[in-house]
C-alpha cells in the first residue's frame, strides 16, 4: 500500500462525503449522503475547516481528518479542534490513521496553533491506543459537557 496524505480539494468532496457519511454512522447517525455532502461542501466553500485525506493509489480515499480552527482562552492562543478522524474499516491497521494524525500535527505547527484537541468515545479503545502512542495526553482533570439549546 502506498498511502499519501494531502489536503482535500473541491473535486474530492463527493468521495469524501461517502467517508464522512460512514463516520457519522459510526457515531450512530442515520445514513444521509446528501447531508454529509452539503455539510462538507459548506465547510470547504467557507474555509471553515481544513480536511486532510489519506489516499491509496489503488483504493482511492481511505480516510480523512477534519481540523477546525478555534482558540484557547486560557492559553490566549489559536488551536485546532481535530473533530473528525475516520479510516475505512478495511483499510485500518495500514497506518493511515497514524499518518493523518502526524500530518495534522505538522499542519498545526505550520499554521501557528498552540495545540490540537480531540475527543473520542470512551469505548473507542483502538483510537485511544493510537492517540496515546503518538503522545496525545488524555485529560484526567476536566469533564466535557454539552447541551442543546431549547427552542
Amino acid at each position: 500500500m502506498n498511502i499519501v496524505i494531502r489536503e482535500a480539494v473541491f473535486t474530492d468532496l463527493r468521495n469524501l462525503a461517502e467517508l464522512f457519511d460512514l463516520y457519522r454512522q459510526f457515531y450512530e447517525q442515520e445514513p444521509d449522503f446528501e447531508l454529509a455532502y452539503q455539510f462538507l461542501t459548506s465547510r470547504f466553500k467557507n474555509s471553515e475547516s481544513t480536511i486532510l485525506v489519506a489516499e491509496d493509489s489503488h483504493l482511492g480515499l481511505i480516510g480523512f481528518c477534519q481540523l477546525y480552527p478555534t482558540f484557547c482562552s486560557v492559553e490566549a492562543a489559536p488551536i485546532y479542534s481535530l473533530y473528525d478522524l475516520f479510516v475505512l474499516p478495511d483499510a485500518r491497521k495500514l497506518g493511515a490513521g497514524r499518518q493523518l494524525l502526524l500530518a495534522a500535527e505538522v499542519r498545526a505547527l505550520a499554521d501557528g496553533k498552540a495545540r490540537l484537541d480531540l475527543t473520542t468515545a470512551k469505548t473507542n479503545l483502538p483510537a485511544q491506543t493510537l492517540y496515546e502512542s503518538l503522545g496525545w495526553q488524555r485529560d484526567e482533570i476536566f469533564y466535557a459537557y454539552n447541551k442543546r439549546p431549547k427552542h
